[in-house]
């Protein structure tokens, strides 16, 4: 049997590369131009997770699923120190209160009540916020998920795309009445220019390197709302330099 030859290790010292072509560069050649969310250019938003509205989604396996993604998407914000809006519509009806764990994550964000108006960038008090907020931090990049994919997250998308915004709509901290709307929605997304992305693969984008500081405030979300790792990571560091349950046959050591 032929020796394999010595694996290749990457120096812990070393961090993220940029691109090897600039944004301006790549839309210059008539290329896609990539500008990733990060935790210094984002911002997030999160539009109408209230309880109403939140049981009348159909379209994802189970409500608790899409609680979970909401609640990780929020949960992952906290723990990269992201600047947040948070917004509800006609709370005080039918629609009922914001999710009380994105109240309990934030409690030092107010709530914009908007009385009526459907599309969060079209409400005068919202948009007076959200354009506060970029230009305090000049952040630039705009995270955003609304609790039904057709309204919440696709109205306020289409307008930031028009007024020139890079905008990045969480799919899956989304529901929807059917599999139609959810469609629809996401071509008109693609199609206006933004770039959608799911929960947890926005996670490790904005985390991009485990050696990071905040890695360890990371593995919160992943362990709480994203099961399939939380899993893998729990099993692991149960048993890092010993074993939880105790091995009668001294099988692993």
């Amino acid at each position: 049997m032929t020796e394999r030859v010595s694996d290749i290790i990457s120096p812990i010292t070393d961090t993220p590369l940029p691109d090897r072509v600039s944004l301006d560069e790549a839309r210059a050649a008539g290329r896609f131009g990539h500008s990733k969310p990060t935790i210094d250019n984002s911002i997030v938003l999160l539009i109408d997770h209230q309880i109403g509205l939140m049981a009348s989604s159909r379209d994802t396996s189970s409500a608790a699923e899409l609680k979970s993604n909401v609640v990780g998407l929020a949960r992952t914000a906290k723990a990269l120190e992201l600047p947040v809006l948070i917004t509800s519509s006609n709370a005080q009806w039918q629609n009922g209160d914001i999710l009380p764990e994105i109240k309990e994550l934030f409690p030092e964000v107010p709530i914009i009540r908007r009385t009526g108006i459907i599309n969060a960038y079209e409400d005068p008090t919202f948009r007076a916020a959200l354009l506060k907020l970029l230009e305090e931090t000049g952040r630039t990049h705009i995270i955003l998920a609304g609790v039904t994919i057709g309204t919440c997250t696709l109205f306020p998308t289409l307008s930031l795309r028009n007024d020139g915004y890079q905008v990045f709509p969480v799919i899956d901290a989304a529901g929807a009445w059917n599999h139609y709307e959810a469609d629809a929605a996401l071509a008109r997304m693609v199609q206006a220019g933004a770039e959608p992305v799911s929960t947890f693969a926005l996670a490790c984008e904005l985390q991009e390197d485990w050696k990071n500081s905040y890695s360890s405030a990371m593995l919160d979300p992943f362990k709480q709302n994203l099961s399939e790792y939380g899993f893998v990571l729990e099993n692991f560091w149960n048993n890092v330099g010993g074993h939880v349950v105790p091995d009668p046959f001294d099988v692993a050591s």
